[in-house]
């Protein structure tokens, strides 16, 4: 199944970070997103129901949630959604799981602010870019200083 979801709410867990031992990095979450209405007897925004998701991201998006997500933060996650039913012995429920395609802070709840990261695949061709380029100059600066003026006719 590959339906896609956008989902807003609470990072309820603390982020869990690991890489495999091939070097794949993961990190998951779980999210409380709920539904909110104004309670007009009690003058007050009440919690009326809550959808509790496990968050996983891969790769590059993992290692910065790693290190931009904490818990109690309010987030917007885009994904893949899989829904699958399971059996206890004693209890049976359903796990609603996003792999997400996107996460960011919820800037309707705050302020956030943007740095940046390349990967190391990512700066190595950069970089060997960068080296490439700088031959091609060098020998193109070599080539013009070693050849001579030509004469001029007069």
């Amino acid at each position: 199944m590959s339906d896609t979801i956008t989902v807003t709410g609470l990072v309820a867990t603390e982020p869990k970070h690991i890489v495999t031992s091939e070097g794949l990095s993961i990190t998951s979450f779980r999210l409380a997103s709920a539904l909110r209405r104004f309670d007009r007897a009690k003058e007050k925004w009440i919690d009326v129901d809550t959808n509790w998701y496990t968050v996983s991201s891969f790769r590059q998006l993992a290692s910065n949630v790693s290190l931009s997500v904490v818990k109690g933060e309010r987030v917007v996650v885009t994904g893949r959604v899989r829904i699958r039913e399971w059996q206890g012995t004693e209890r049976s429920g359903t796990n609603v799981d996003i792999e997400a395609d996107a996460i960011g802070h919820d800037l309707s709840w705050g302020t956030s602010t943007f740095s940046r990261t390349i990967s190391s695949s990512h700066a190595m061709s950069v970089g060997s870019a960068e080296a490439e380029e700088s031959h091609v100059q060098s020998t193109e600066a070599a080539e013009i200083a070693s050849t001579p003026e030509p004469a001029l006719p007069f």
